[in-house]
């Protein structure tokens, strides 16, 4: 699902790269990579994620993908001209991501699952298309938080068959995920670092 004009002025704002950058940097302590892997980042808005798993991963390869074209397009004016010559931007659906499957070394997603109509399916996919031993690099909010009397007439998401704490983590131990450290508020949302089996 597309982002509104209110979602796109929440992500687009100078304190969520700030977020970003505290999100990532506790995301390398905790598994840090090899330089040199291949990485994809999922819901990529105008690439301000991309451009900081590149300063802090040293990916050989990163793509950035986003299912509205219009934030491709904004990633590259955002992104620097060095920046926009290492990352491949395309569009895609989290639900049909076009790699082979266990191409990946690792996936980032901040905040985009929340927004897929069916996210048992783009979890699923992430599975496909990561290497065995992969890590998967997680950002969500669950209801509470845009499902409130105020957000839910601002913002625009899914209603139905949303997922909170308990859904998320038997989904993603079903499709082959191990925990190797959350921070989980259960009435807010998740930051975890996750090994493909």
């Amino acid at each position: 699902m597309k982002l509104n004009w209110a979602e796109r002025w929440v992500v687009n704002n100078p304190l969520r790269v700030m977020e970003q950058e505290i999100e990532i940097r506790w995301m390398r302590s905790k598994m840090p990579l090899r330089p040199g892997g291949t990485i994809l980042e999922i819901g990529s808005g105008r690439g301000a994620g991309a451009g900081l798993i590149l300063r802090e991963f040293h990916p050989a390869t990163l793509h950035a993908s986003d299912l509205d074209f219009d934030m491709i397009r904004r990633a590259k004016s955002y992104l620097s001209a060095d920046a926009r010559n290492r990352i491949s931007l395309l569009t895609a659906d989290a639900t049909h991501l076009p790699y082979r499957d266990e191409s990946l070394d690792a996936v980032f997603g901040f905040g985009f699952l929340h927004h897929v109509l069916d996210w048992r399916a783009a979890v699923a996919e992430i599975a496909r298309v990561l290497k065995a031993g992969g890590t998967y690099y997680m950002e969500e909010i669950y209801p509470v938080l845009y499902q409130n009397f105020i957000t839910r007439h601002l913002l625009l998401h899914p209603t139905k068959d949303r997922f909170e704490s308990k859904e998320l983590r038997a989904v993603l131990i079903k499709e082959g995920f191990s925990f190797l450290d959350a921070l989980d508020l259960k009435f807010a949302g998740i930051l975890a670092v996750l090994k493909r089996k």
